[in-house]
């Protein structure tokens, strides 16, 4: 018996031993922002004479992460983020493996000078049946990615006619390396995000977005197995991992 090698089907396997990582390292000195969130800060404790830090001569460290999941780097989010429910991602994500599709797509300038994905950019026909997660990497695609500041920018974001297409497309996680599907400033609408959820018409529960990752170049368009591994905040989102394995 191999411990490494997964079967996901009878003539289909991944090898464990070989992760592909395209999560984004949440760090307080550097990293992406956005939406004019404040980068993270992780602080040692501090409790009478007690300092959770060695080198400041504590005994061991011990520190106080300080951070917003929506614009301190990779994360993951359920619909709670946009419902009058609270509704978490640790209550919403309940499967952590998916049969994923890995895309690049070129944005398209729209006239107000915006850069947009929409249904001519993303071909659905294009995506096999049984596809449970949809990874989109964007061009230009750099290392700039890792550091970038959204904030005030107006970053590239999605139609909601693709959104909604992409939901009766039956995909369930969406994976994108921007700061949003959504337009920065749209007045509070976040049309993309509710077309995916349904919201409220029909919520999809279990259903996730997960914004901010980076693939890299030498990463190639395929098909992948997933595994989105989130803390298990009981929040809309949390800080996420996104591996990607080879299927073989």
């Amino acid at each position: 018996m191999e411990l490494n090698k997964v079967y996901i089907s009878e003539d289909k396997f991944v090898n464990l031993n070989e992760p592909i990582d395209i999560s984004i390292p949440l760090d307080p000195k550097e990293g992406p922002l956005a939406f004019h969130i404040p980068a993270p800060k992780f602080e040692p404790i501090r409790v009478g004479n007690f300092i959770g830090s060695v080198a400041l001569g504590g005994s061991a460290n011990c520190e106080n992460l300080i951070l917003n999941a929506h614009g301190n780097g990779t994360h993951t989010e359920c619909l709670g983020h946009i419902s009058k429910e609270r509704i978490t991602i640790n209550q919403c994500l309940k499967k952590f493996h998916f049969l994923g599709l890995l895309i690049t797509v070129n944005p398209k300038k729209i006239a107000n000078g915006d850069y947009l994905i929409d249904e001519q950019i993303v071909d659905l026909t294009q995506i096999p049946e049984g596809t449970e997660a949809l990874i989109i990497r964007t061009l230009p695609n750099s290392s700039n990615k890792l550091t970038a500041n959204y904030s005030g920018n107006n970053p590239c974001y999605f139609d909601p006619k693709l959104t909604a297409a992409i939901r009766l497309k039956g995909i369930k996680h969406l994976i994108i390396d921007l700061p949003s599907v959504d337009r920065e400033e749209d007045e509070g609408a976040l049309a993309a995000h509710h077309a995916y959820w349904d919201y409220p018409t029909n919520p999809r529960y279990d259903c996730t977005i997960t914004e901010m990752v980076y693939v890299k170049e030498e990463i190639a368009d395929d098909h992948y197995f997933v595994n989105i591994q989130i803390a298990s905040f009981e929040s809309d989102a949390s800080p996420s991992k996104i591996i990607l394995y080879k299927i073989n």
